[in-house]
């Protein structure tokens, strides 16, 4: 199998894949993106904050190859929430690559956010609400941990966000979008694996369920409503491309009513993908 086919899902509704040529150069062209951002900076590397999925799986690898085994500083953020597997596969990922990297629990900082709010949260108050508040908590985090881990060593914070969840708002403002560049921000999902198992990922972590560690058992695709590979086509070919929602469900097969969930997903989270809004100044 090649590395183009080993990235194609046979159920995928778009083949979205690079070709063998186009792999190689996007390669090169993030890794000399990471090189040339870190330099400007005047940086002394990269940080990266390790989850165990793919993407974050993905930009070590690459940031490894610009900067170096030295120019990259893992860090491995485990909360109560995360499955046991997905920090050891962090862990692991740092040992393969041979990257300095730390395990920083963050769940006691998580505690002190919800043991300061002035009114009693805890077991007693369970919503949805609640939990994706906390979960945020959770995610911002991480992103203060990574900066201070950055400030203090003079690096810059690699971004791990790929298009797909750009454009569908599946991140946290001020999370794990609070980062200096999105090396792979213009890949969907589909490519974000097939370059990964391109550049040597193992398997089982191309395939593995993605998840954003929020809460218990939280998958992205659950939250979404949809698997990435249908995301993926609806964004490349109704958001991104020129197809309407009628022709778009057409040339995919799926029902409209997924469609319009997308719209909503990338219209309810335009605000993330703009600087905060300002008045016009006077005239």
């Amino acid at each position: 199998m090649s590395d183009t086919d080993s990235a194609v899902r046979p159920d995928a509704p778009l083949d979205l894949s690079f070709s063998d040529d186009e792999l190689d150069a996007t390669k090169d062209r993030i890794t000399d993106f990471v090189a040339d951002t870190v330099a400007d900076a005047g940086a002394d590397g990269g940080v990266l904050g390790l989850s165990g999925g793919i993407d974050s799986t993905l930009m070590a690898y690459l940031a490894v190859d610009a900067l170096g085994k030295d120019g990259l500083h893992g860090i491995v953020m485990p909360s109560e929430v995360n499955a046991d597997d997905n920090m050891s596969d962090a862990e692991r990922v740092a040992e393969d690559l041979g990257i300095e990297y730390e395990v920083i629990a963050i769940e006691p900082i998580v505690d002190a956010f919800v043991d300061a709010f002035p009114e009693p949260v805890g077991d007693e108050v369970e919503s949805e609400e609640l939990r994706t508040a906390v979960g945020n908590v959770r995610v911002r985090t991480r992103a203060v941990l990574n900066y201070f881990v950055a400030n203090h060593e003079n690096r810059i914070v690699l971004g791990t966000g790929n298009r797909s969840e750009a454009l569908a708002g599946y991140y946290t403002k001020y999370g794990d979008g609070a980062v200096d560049c999105h090396p792979i921000g213009n890949l969907y999902k589909q490519q974000v694996r097939q370059l990964a198992s391109h550049v040597g990922v193992p398997d089982d972590l191309v395939e593995k369920t993605p998840t954003a560690g929020m809460w218990v058992g939280q998958t992205d695709e659950e939250e979404m409503g949809m698997n990435y590979d249908t995301l993926d086509a609806v964004l490349a070919l109704h958001v991104d491309g020129p197809l309407s929602k009628t022709a778009t469900a057409r040339e995919l097969d799926i029902d409209p009513e997924q469609i319009d969930t997308v719209d909503t997903l990338v219209a309810r989270s335009e605000h993330k993908r703009e600087m905060p809004p300002a008045p016009d100044a006077l005239e």
